[in-house]
């Protein structure tokens, strides 16, 4: 029994040290943390749908809800209406003007063919004349029709560009009534339901991206010459009855200035007056959660 004792002190000893160890051998720890997005209303509005739950994935794009659209729809309808109304006051110019060009064709055929018994003494001077001056005058009267017809079409052109326009405003808002994740990842708060009354700018829920998450840690000024942008690193996480895991990590971001040691941080060096800040990417494999502890071994 004695030689049993010894031993299972020295055992635990050894593993008590072991884990001692490990744990000094960590050159900075700190928290995991995820890029997260507040999706808010762009438009004012009863709330018709909001179909997330917290825990719930999203893709990017997809949609969730919408703010109540009746008002944007009826104006919409309204300016169609409009659309098409100013559209049936436009003139097709060739169409209308056919029957002038028809005349002023003929006229010439007669003035061709006076002209030639004109040559052979069958008419007078005075017949020709009065068929050049009627082509004169058709003449006219079709150059003014064609530029008051096309007047009125570059008049209602406008118009119904300024509509387009309209239009293109109204649809743009129906468009922001609708809710989207501009983001995929996991709903991680709710903060509407459907039916309130909502605003522009009013939060709605938040979305992070759980599959992309990043260490944030904190290093000493002498920890700096080991460390690099993308440079590749170990992180280790406790998941509690010795169950440990490691991650590899790529330096994302360093801070480029120094900032006094947070008091819920630990560095290689405790004492240590200033530290700075990095961010460190993990592909996570589902069991890493925001706020876990990891620790970083450079």
């Amino acid at each position: 029994m004695k030689h049993l004792f010894v031993i299972t002190c020295l055992s635990l000893s050894a593993l008590f040290s072991g884990c001692g160890k490990n744990r000094d051998n960590q050159d900075a720890s700190g928290m995991f943390e995820t890029t997260e997005v507040l999706v808010s209303s762009q438009a004012a509005g009863q709330l018709m749908r909001l179909d997330v739950e917290e825990g719930q994935s999203l893709r990017a794009n997809a949609r969730a809800g919408y703010v109540d659209t009746i008002q944007l729809y009826l104006k919409k309808k309204q300016l169609l209406a409009n659309l098409r109304a100013i559209d049936s006051r436009s003139h097709n110019v060739s169409l209308q003007m056919a029957a002038l060009r028809q005349q002023i064709a003929q006229q010439q055929q007669e003035l061709t063919r006076f002209q030639n018994l004109l040559r052979s003494n069958a008419a007078t001077q005075k017949q020709v004349d009065d068929i050049q001056a009627n082509i004169y005058l058709l003449q006219k009267q079709l150059d003014a029709q064609i530029e008051s017809l096309e007047k009125n079409n570059r008049s209602v052109s406008g118009e119904s560009e300024a509509l387009l326009v309209q239009i293109e405003q109204v649809t743009d808002l129906i468009n922001k009534c609708l809710i989207v994740s501009p983001v995929s990842g996991v709903v991680l708060a709710k903060y509407a339901e459907a039916g309130e009354i909502t605003a522009q700018g009013k939060a709605l829920f938040k979305v992070g991206d759980l599959d992309n998450l990043f260490l944030r840690a904190y290093i000493t000024a002498d920890q700096l010459t080991q460390l690099k942008m993308g440079q590749t690193v170990s992180i280790s996480i406790d998941f509690g009855k010795k169950d440990r895991k490691e991650y590899a990590g790529k330096v994302t971001w360093i801070s480029e200035k120094a900032e006094f040691t947070p008091k819920t941080v630990q560095t290689r060096n405790e004492r240590a007056n200033s530290v700075y800040a990095v961010k460190i990417a993990v592909k996570n494999d589902g069991y890493i959660k925001i706020g876990m502890y990891g620790e970083v071994r450079l």
